[in-house]
C-alpha cells in the first residue's frame, strides 16, 4: 500500500490554520472545544471523510466517525475503528492529535488505492476533548465512548465562564444523536507522536507501544502558623511553605530513586496554592497537587506511601499538620498482544525500524483498552518536544509511521 506524503501533509497544514498562533519559533496552534477553531477542524474533516466516501456519524458528546464499508465485508461485523483527536492545549503543536485523526484516514485511502478489501468495516475517529484544555477533563470524549463516564455527565462540565460543553457544542453544530460505543469494535488503533527521544534516539521510524502509564494523582495539604514576616522571629515560625519545600524535594528525590528500577517512574508536583498568600505574611497554608506515574502499579504506590513518610516526618520536625488524599488512581494500561503481533508484522511489512516502548503520556486509547483490543503507536518527534509550537514532526517520518498504521489495521481488519 502506497500512502502519499502530500496528501497527508496537506491535510495536516490546512488543519493547521485553524486557530493558529503566532510563533517565534515553529508553528502553533490554540483549539479548544467548542471554539470557532473547533468547528473549522471539524467541518474540514467531515468533508476529507465525505471525500473519502465514508458514512460520517456524531455522537452527543461530538464524537466524529467515519464508516468505511469495503466491496466485500461483512457490514455487520465488529469494526476497526482507528483515530485520535483535533482538539489542542493553548498554544499547542500542529501534530499532537491531527496526525493520529488524519493517518487514520489516509490509511483508508491507501488501502482504497491499492484495493485492499478486509473483512471488516473501518471506522475513523476523532474524539472530543482529549486535552482537556476547556472543559477541565482529559480523554472526555473516548471516556464516554467506551462507558467509563455518562453523556449527561459530560455534557454538564463547564468551563471557567460557566458555558457547558453541551452548549458549546451546539453552539458549533457538532452536537449529534448517532452513537459511538466502543465496545462494538472489533480492535482500535492510534497513531500518536512520541512526545519523547526514545525514537530518535534509537533511529527508529516507529514506536509499537506495550503499555500505557497508570497516573496516581493527590492532594497535598500543610498547614502552619500565619505570622507576621518582619516581627515572627525564625526560630518562632510554623512555616507551610518552608515545609511544603521540603516535601517537594523528597517527592523529587523518590522519584529519581524508583526511576532507577523503571525508566517510566516520575513523580511532579505541578499546582499549588499559598495562603494567605502575601509578601509579609509567613505563609499558613499550602496545597499541593501531584501527578505521579509509572508502568507499575506496585511502583506508583511506593511513590505515594513515600510521600506519607516524608509528611509524617515533617510534621514531627516542623511542627505543622498534614494530609494526603490520592484521589485519582489509574492503573497502567497494556496494550493487546493481538495489536502488538499486527503492528510488530506491519512494521516489518512496511519498511520500517520499530521498537517496543511504554507511554508515559496519557492517551485515547488507554480508555478504548478497558472494552475492546486497543493498541497504539508512535512517530517520532524531533526533539521531544510538545505542547508547544516546537512540536515537530518530520513529513517522511510521518508517512513512514502512517505506512505501518495502515498495514496494522489491514491485518486487524482482515482477520
Amino acid at each position: 500500500m502506497h500512502v502519499d506524503v502530500d496528501r497527508l501533509r496537506e491535510d495536516i497544514e490546512a488543519n493547521a490554520r485553524f486557530g493558529a498562533v503566532d510563533a517565534s519559533e515553529g508553528v502553533g496552534r490554540t483549539v479548544l472545544t467548542g471554539s470557532e477553531a473547533d468547528r473549522q477542524v471539524r467541518e474540514r474533516f467531515v468533508e476529507r471523510l465525505d471525500a473519502a466516501g465514508l458514512s460520517v456519524r456524531v455522537d452527543p458528546v461530538g464524537n466524529i466517525v467515519g464508516r468505511w464499508e469495503p466491496d466485500g465485508c461483512d457490514p455487520d461485523a465488529a469494526p476497526v475503528a482507528v483515530g485520535s483527536h483535533l482538539d489542542s492545549v493553548p498554544r499547542g503543536g500542529i501534530f499532537d492529535g491531527p496526525l493520529g485523526v488524519y493517518a487514520a484516514l489516509e490509511s483508508v485511502r491507501a488501502m482504497q488505492s491499492a484495493d485492499v478489501s478486509p473483512d471488516r468495516p473501518v471506522e475513523v475517529v476523532s474524539f472530543t476533548e482529549e486535552e482537556g484544555g476547556r472543559f477541565g477533563t482529559g480523554t472526555l470524549g473516548s471516556s464516554v465512548a467506551s462507558g467509563q463516564r455518562p453523556a449527561a455527565e459530560a455534557l454538564s462540565l463547564t468551563d471557567d465562564d460557566g458555558v457547558s460543553l453541551e452548549a458549546a457544542l451546539r453552539q458549533i453544530g457538532f452536537g449529534g444523536d448517532d452513537t459511538v460505543e466502543a465496545g462494538r469494535w472489533d480492535s482500535w488503533v492510534e497513531l500518536h507522536i512520541e512526545q519523547g527521544t526514545t525514537l530518535t534516539d534509537a533511529g527508529a521510524g516507529v514506536g509499537i507501544v506495550d503499555s500505557i502509564t497508570g497516573i496516581t494523582n493527590c492532594k497535598v495539604r500543610i498547614t502552619g502558623e500565619a505570622d507576621h514576616a518582619g516581627s515572627t522571629p525564625m526560630d518562632e515560625r510554623t512555616d507551610a511553605l518552608a515545609a511544603a519545600s521540603e516535601f517537594v524535594l523528597d517527592l523529587e528525590r523518590a522519584g529519581r530513586e524508583c526511576a532507577e528500577t523503571s525508566d517510566a517512574a516520575v513523580a511532579t508536583a505541578g499546582k499549588g496554592t499559598i495562603a494567605p498568600n502575601a509578601r509579609n505574611i509567613v505563609p499558613e497554608r499550602v496545597e499541593l497537587d501531584l501527578d505521579i506515574r509509572d508502568s507499575d502499579h506496585d511502583t506508583m504506590t511506593r511513590m505515594v506511601e513515600r510521600c506519607r513518610e516524608s509528611l509524617t516526618r515533617i510534621a514531627a520536625d516542623r511542627g505543622v499538620e498534614t494530609s494526603l488524599d490520592r484521589y485519582r488512581d489509574s492503573e497502567p494500561t497494556p496494550c493487546s498482544d493481538r495489536f502488538l503481533s499486527a503492528a510488530g508484522t506491519a512494521a516489518t511489512t512496511a519498511g520500517v525500524e520499530s521498537v517496543r516502548l511504554s507511554s508515559g503520556a496519557m492517551h485515547d486509547t488507554a480508555n478504548v483498552a478497558a472494552v475492546t483490543d486497543a493498541g497504539l503507536l508512535f512517530a517520532p518527534s524531533e526533539g521531544g518536544y510538545s505542547h508547544s509550537p516546537r512540536e515537530w514532526t518530520d513529513w517522511d517520518d510521518c508517512a513512514a509511521a502512517t505506512a505501518v498504521l495502515a498495514e496494522t489495521v489491514r491485518a486487524l481488519a482482515s482477520a
